[in-house]
């Protein structure tokens, strides 16, 4: 007996895939993926991701057939497929990358033992991130919550390693494995409804090298300041890639490395900006992976008293996009075609849903899980406790993000806008921000009835500011001097 039964979940790979390489040198190689939704806990896939997943599978078997293998695909526990795999193949070994979201800690703990009681070795090789989450340490050997020491901590180590690439060719076992096919899996929507994410997105590893060679070559050169304008193509738009593991982090880190080569100061600005935007994804994995009860409970405790509303119709308007403010509105339509979101504006309408609305921050990381082609656990955790102003790093409550004086700023001619919200396209942009207060006149000549065709604002930002400030006053916290909003 040899050979390894190579366990995939979240590093749907074959270049810079440490316990693929490990396996490879062990004997034949057979690669599993195992369909578990139960493993993931509170959190399985949403519906977005379960359609990218889909076709990252295909273009994962896709690849490993390319160089002589092929993916076994089971459904159920995981730990007793693996075996059984092992048993009809005759492999020694179970390998798998780890990962650190807490169900899947501990899924793979349970899967760890029961494996090895079935007298199979259990080998784990790396992870999808460039530092380990549990080594990077403050001066007192405690976790970080604040980003610019972790990553300062971070750059203090040795830089990352090149990537590996990928086998030429992967060893297979003698006789093949019974599976089933993706399509069984049903990932896919009863009702069609992904004609935009099929048009925005090619999941698996071309398309994730395709979109970081397209990157590197051209927007990170203007990357940090490009990134925060929605209008335009100034990010690199690898999050979902890095996140189902189809491209690692040390080969986007490498690849804007290599611009750095006689490089001007104002293209070595742009390329450190965006290896700090993947050191916040590395900062996510370490305060979820140090704090796992962060997934569904504030880092800072105090907030668990915090006034939180219901409202379920103005929930819906800001899931469907139809809040009445157009920067607010384009966001949350983008995502529902895309199953993505601009950065930028993710920040603000967050804000808009917890500080406007003082709706629970858990409303919205349960909406961006279910729409987001991206949404990993660590990133949404640590972003929307970061609007809610109650985790790691976070801005403070009483910075108030003003959606109007956001949009202004970051769409200034509304590109943006007048896509996605595009029964405003005709409004002047100097009342495409707050079109409530355009003249009759105009809004008239472009078509528009505010309550008919575009709706009024669902909430005044002055007075909404205002009991988001009283609300933060009721659990004693100390918001220091409130700053102006936007």
């Amino acid at each position: 007996m040899s050979g390894t039964v190579l366990w995939y979940r979240q590093d749907l790979r074959t270049s810079d895939h440490e316990a693929l390489v490990d396996a490879c040198a062990r004997g034949p190689v057979t690669p599993v993926f195992v369909w578990h939704p139960s493993g993931e806990g509170r959190w399985p896939l949403g519906g977005a991701q379960r359609w990218w997943l889909h076709r990252s599978l295909l273009a994962l078997d896709a690849d490993l057939r390319a160089r002589g293998s092929r993916l076994v695909v089971r459904v159920g526990d995981p730990a007793k497929e693996l075996a059984a795999v092992a048993r009809a193949v005759g492999a020694t070994h179970v390998a798998c990358s780890r990962r650190h979201e807490p169900a899947a800690m501990a899924d793979e703990e349970r899967v760890h033992g029961v494996l090895e009681g079935a007298g199979l070795a259990f080998v784990r090789r790396g992870a999808n991130l460039l530092f380990d989450p549990f080594e990077v340490r403050s001066q007192t050997g405690t976790a970080y919550k604040v980003f610019t020491p972790f990553w300062r901590a971070c750059m203090a180590r040795p830089a990352p390693e090149r990537p590996v690439p990928a086998p030429a060719r992967i060893p297979a076992p003698k006789a093949w494995p019974e599976g089933v096919t993706v399509e069984s899996l049903g990932l896919l929507p009863r009702i069609p409804w992904d004609s935009g994410m099929r048009d925005a997105w090619t999941p698996g590893s071309a398309g994730a090298r395709a979109r970081l060679a397209a990157f590197v070559a051209g927007p990170i050169g203007g990357y940090a300041d490009a990134r925060d304008i929605p209008g335009v193509h100034g990010t690199s738009m690898l999050s979902a890639h890095l996140h189902f593991g189809e491209l690692s982090p040390r080969e986007a880190w490498h690849a804007a490395g290599d611009r750095l080569k006689g490089a001007t100061p104002a293209v070595t600005r742009n390329v450190e900006k965006f290896r700090a935007e993947l050191g916040w994804r590395e900062f996510g994995v370490h305060v979820l992976a140090n704090f796992p009860r962060t997934a569904e409970d504030p880092l800072r405790p105090e907030f668990r008293q915090f006034p939180w509303r219901d409202d379920a119709a103005k929930l819906r308007a800001w899931q469907r996009g139809l809040t009445g403010y157009p920067f607010v509105d384009a966001g949350m339509r983008e995502l529902w075609h895309t199953g993505w979101m601009h950065n930028r504006v993710r920040m603000v309408v967050a804000s808009f849903l917890v500080k406007h609305l003082l709706m629970h921050w858990m409303h919205g990381a349960e909406w961006f899980w279910d729409t987001l082609v991206d949404a990993d656990l660590a990133s949404n955790t640590l972003g929307w406790q970061w609007a809610g102003g109650c985790g790691a790093d976070a801005a403070p409550y009483f910075r108030i993000f003003n959606p109007v004086t956001q949009g202004e700023k970051f769409d200034a001619a509304g590109d943006y806008i007048r896509r996605w919200v595009p029964e405003l396209a005709k409004v002047p942009a100097e009342h495409l921000h707050a079109p409530w207060e355009a003249p009759p006149l105009s809004l008239a000549a472009a078509g528009v009835t505010l309550g008919e065709t575009y709706p009024r604002p669902i909430v005044d930002h002055v007075a909404a500011r205002a009991a988001a400030l009283a609300a933060l006053s009721a659990i004693s916290a100390k918001p220091g001097r409130p700053e102006a909003g936007g």
